[in-house]
Parts: structure tokens; C-alpha cells; sequence
């Protein structure tokens, strides 16, 4: 393995475990699930590193925290739901505002259409507010972090 390469999976490990942290650090039950603060560091990682990256620490990372959190049933909706959501995130220039609203509509669509069939409508109907400021404040804090890095100089991948 080149150091590149060794360099770039061990900073997707310590961005996807931190953004587990980030997820546990605060959970606000849900009928249905959880609201979290995992999608700051999914949207960090888009912004930071790009579409990739952001797929990958945003599927890896959901799928791991309901894991660990209890939420196994959600487990491969998360993947899907905020791998796509980092994918989309990491778009760049001109395209960014049309990333991010696609981003949002992706994961709250996915988790829309997943509550609907295991919990019914009503149910997901409720989700789609909590799920839709989960994505309001995941953007607002993956973007003033990555603010702040670029700012102090941090290099990602570099």
C-alpha cells in the first residue's frame, strides 16, 4: 500500500469514527428512530475532502452508529440514505447549492419512504421535519468546520 493510499484510508477511519462521536454525543429521540448531529461531520467531509469521501464516511458512519445505537432495522437504509447525501454534499462550485438540496431531499426521501413501509405514513410524516433540520444543522456545522480548517491551514489529503 503507497503512503497515499495509507494516508487517505487512515483519515476516512478517524473522520468516520468522529462523526459516530458526533452522532452519540447528542441523540434526540424520534417516534421512529433518532435526530443526531452525524450528519455535521458527513457534511464536513464533502466539503473538506469531496463527493468520494463524503460517500464513504457518510454510509460507513450511519451504518456504524445504528449499530452501536440500536438501530440495526436502519441500518442498510442509513448506509444508502447518507452515503448519497455525502456523495451529493461534495459537489463543488456552480453545482454545490444543487448538491445540497439534493442531498437533503435524498436522505429524507430515503428515510420517508423506509418509515413509511415499516412504521406507515403517519409515522413518517413525522420524521420529515426532524430529518429535514438534522440536514439544515449538519450543512451549517460541516461548513463552518470546514471554514475553520481551511482557514487554519489544515491540509487534507495533501
Amino acid at each position: 500500500m503507497t503512503n497515499h493510499k495509507l494516508k487517505t484510508l487512515t483519515l476516512l477511519a478517524v473522520l468516520t469514527a468522529l462523526t459516530i462521536v458526533l452522532g452519540m454525543f447528542v441523540r434526540l429521540p424520534t417516534p421512529t428512530g433518532v435526530t443526531t448531529l452525524l450528519d455535521v461531520g458527513i457534511f464536513f467531509t464533502a466539503f473538506y475532502l469531496g463527493r468520494r469521501e463524503g460517500a464513504m464516511v457518510g454510509g460507513l458512519s450511519a451504518f456504524l452508529f445504528d449499530l452501536i445505537a440500536g438501530y440495526p432495522q436502519w441500518m442498510l437504509i442509513s448506509l444508502f440514505a447518507h452515503g448519497a447525501q455525502g456523495y451529493l454534499a461534495g459537489f463543488t462550485g456552480k453545482k454545490r447549492p444543487i448538491g445540497l438540496v439534493l442531498a437533503t431531499a435524498v436522505m429524507v426521501g430515503t428515510y420517508f419512504l423506509a418509515s413509511s413501509i415499516m412504521n406507515g405514513v403517519g409515522a413518517a410524516s413525522l420524521e420529515v421535519l426532524t430529518n429535514m433540520m438534522q440536514n439544515v444543522v449538519g450543512m451549517v456545522g460541516g461548513y463552518l468546520l470546514y471554514k475553520a480548517f481551511k482557514g487554519i491551514g489544515v491540509r487534507g489529503l495533501a
